[in-house]
């Protein structure tokens, strides 16, 4: 992210400073009120926009804090998302709809996605090769241990999960978790801690993810998987000082992830 990329004041302000409160909290009540009312359908839909918006809201609010519009950054977030997550529940091709996150983003002139955020090519390419290893250890790994087979369709299943991960799970989680919250608690202190508290708290994200199946294998692969992407992402941007690298690796392990199914 560009602005994540540039220096922070000299002064030490608090670790949450410029978090949009009021918009997260607005989403948390937009999440009650569809509990309460909407269909099981509807419900889902706006939980996906709330839980992602808030991250990708808050990670945009934190890099353009003082910015007029960064206080409601989380509730345009979860508008995208909502959209792009109704056209996917309405048609099968419909998760292309995910493309306009990145689009909107880009458009916020904060998402970093443009070329300085992917150079070097190296580092791109390096943290795709992370992923890809990552990506084949999980799916060998399953298959010996949990019973899960490698599938290769249908094909537009598998499109419409990956069009989710790159338009809102994997874009939301580095933004925030890489991109955010690692790098202010990293120019604070130091690598071990940021990475910890970055990692752990992706951990506890993806362990409450209602789509991941709830066992005790699965969750502990998750959170050795998510443990190691986390980490081995966090290096990467404080290596590099882009989120190109990181945004790579998370994308190819999660394209490998959705290749899983039950037996």
């Amino acid at each position: 992210m560009r602005a994540l990329e540039q220096s922070l004041p000299l002064e030490q302000r608090g670790l949450f400073h410029g978090t949009p409160l009021a918009a997260l909290v607005t989403l948390a009540g937009a999440w009650g009120l569809a509990l309460a009312l909407l269909p099981g359908p509807a419900t889902r839909v706006v939980g996906l926009a709330v839980a992602h918006g808030a991250l990708l809201g808050t990670a945009l609010a934190w890099a353009t804090v003082g910015a007029r519009c960064a206080r409601w950054a989380p509730l345009e977030a979860a508008l995208v998302l909502a959209v792009a997550a109704t056209c996917a529940s309405q048609h099968p091709l419909g998760s292309l709809a995910y493309v306009t996150v990145p689009a909107w983003l880009v458009w916020r002139r904060a998402a970093g996605l443009g070329a300085r955020a992917w150079r070097p090519v190296s580092a791109v390419a390096a943290g795709a090769v992370f992923g890809l290893l990552l990506g084949a250890h999980l799916l060998v790994n399953t298959s010996l241990t949990l019973g899960y087979r490698v599938r290769t369709g249908p094909l537009i299943e598998l499109a419409g999960w990956w069009a989710y991960d790159l338009g809102a799970n994997v874009l939301a989680a580095e933004l925030f978790f890489r991109g955010a919250l690692f790098e202010r608690i990293y120019r604070r202190w130091s690598f071990a801690p940021a990475a910890a508290v970055s990692t752990a708290a992706a951990i506890v994200r993806y362990l409450a993810d209602p789509l991941l199946p709830h066992s005790l294998g699965i969750a502990a692969g998750a959170t050795f998987y998510m443990a190691v992407l986390g980490v081995g992402n966090c290096w990467l941007f404080a290596r590099t000082g882009s989120l190109g690298p990181a945004l790579a690796a998370a994308s190819v392990f999660f394209a490998a992830y959705r290749l899983l199914a039950p037996r």
